[in-house]
């Protein structure tokens, strides 16, 4: 099956700005794969406010968090693996969603199935 973790993040994003609140997400920022303004880390994490007035071309995909921002007046494109949002929630209230316990980093793979082998019998007289 696939996480479930996505389908959250979308949903409480609408809740949030259904609301007409500012939807932020906490990121670990120790996760590779991530293009972010590391000048904002901070203990290994990062606030990123994702909501339509401070960023352009979100795209919440299953897999990833794609914006583009401006941080310090530059432009930048902000790239941040799915599994590495920690929370999203909104600024005013802090209400919202803290994600699984894993902190952001994803699941160990399943173990391979263990190989049954087929019962051997002998023929006794």
């Amino acid at each position: 099956m696939t996480s479930t973790r996505p389908y959250l993040v979308r949903a409480i994003y609408d809740w949030i700005t259904d609301n007409k609140l500012t939807p932020y997400i906490l990121v670990n920022a120790q996760i590779p794969a991530m293009k972010i303004p590391e000048r904002y880390v901070d203990n290994g994490r990062i606030i990123l406010n994702i909501s339509y007035r401070a960023v352009r071309e979100l795209q919440l995909e299953n897999d990833r968090i794609n914006f583009n921002a401006r941080f310090d007046g530059q432009p930048m494109n902000v790239s941040v693996p799915m599994h590495a949002v920690i929370a999203i929630y909104a600024k005013e209230n802090g209400q919202g969603m803290v994600l699984d316990e894993n902190n952001g980093t994803p699941p160990p793979p399943e173990p391979p199935p263990e190989k049954v082998s087929k019962p051997h019998l002998t023929l006794v007289k």
